[in-house]
This record gives structure tokens, sequence and C-alpha cells, in this order.
């Protein structure tokens, strides 16, 4: 099921186990990975995209193989928050992927995460040859660290609710 809703892709996690953030880009899709207990981003993996259905394969066969429990795609929103054609190309990766994996699936708005991933590569010193290889993973890194924080606020507001 895809979720435009953080709030309502969190309920359809289970309790425990690690997620997955991606970058989709026109050549690469970046790939991150948080921890079990949802409280840090990694960057994993970068997939040169060729057409879906290997892209696909890939993605899933890593997902399957690091047991992860539900999927945030970056939603490459404009500036002023209208989609433009990223997004529709987005939105179409996800009904595509939906088919092929009972994965919940949500959006996170990725405004200014590959600017962010750029910059913390630039002060890491990274060569310029290494920033274009790991941009994307970097950028799906902050995408996901950015749904793992609201996701750890929303539980937070339901323990609040609960006690």
């Amino acid at each position: 099921m895809i979720f435009d809703d953080i709030s309502t892709f969190a309920t359809e996690l289970p309790a425990f186990g690690a997620i997955a953030g991606l970058d989709l880009g026109t050549k690469t899709i970046g790939v991150a990975l948080s921890d079990l207990r949802r409280a840090v981003a990694t960057p994993t993996k970068v997939i040169r995209r060729e057409k879906f259905t290997l892209d696909a394969a890939q993605l899933l066969e890593l997902l399957a193989q690091r047991e992860i429990r539900g999927i945030v795609l970056g939603l490459p929103l404009n500036m002023d928050g209208s989609e433009g054609p990223r997004v529709q190309s987005t939105r179409a990766f996800a009904r595509n992927l939906e088919k092929l994996t009972p994965l919940p699936i949500g959006y996170w708005d990725e405004r200014l995460s590959t600017v962010a991933a750029e910059r913390a590569l630039l002060e890491a010193d990274a060569s310029r040859k290494r920033r274009k290889e790991v941009i994307d993973a970097v950028a799906a890194g902050y995408i996901l660290q950015g749904a793992l924080d609201r996701l750890t606020q929303i539980a937070r507001q339901d323990a609040g609710r609960d006690a």
C-alpha cells in the first residue's frame, strides 16, 4: 500500500524492524537503511538504473536480505510545494513497486536533501569522484533520517495519549 501521509504510513509498520529510504534519480536510485529501532539512517547503496524490472529486482533482493519492513520514497516537490514531472515519475515508480511487494510505501518531502548531502560530502573532504559515486545514497540517508525523526515524534505522541 502507498501512503501520502507519514502518520498513516506509521500505522502500517510493525513495531520493530528496519525501513529503507530511496532517492530516485533518472540514472540512479540511492538507498539508505535504518537500524532495527529506526533511529539512524545509513546510506547503503546506489543502484544504476536500467529498466524498472531490473531496478526493482535489485532493490527487492536487498530489502529481502535486510528484512526491511517499509519503504520511504523521497518526493521531489518543487520549492513552492507544487508537484512537477519528477513527482509524477516517483509516484509511477511507487505504483509499479507496490505491485511487486507487500511492504508499505510512504513518501517524504525530499526538498534540499541532495543539497544537504553535497554539503556534508564537501565538509568530509570527499573527492569529486567519490561525491558522484555516493551522493544519491547520502541523499537517501537524509530522506530516511527525516522520516525516522518524524516517526519517532509520532510514536512519542501516541505513547503520551496512551498514558
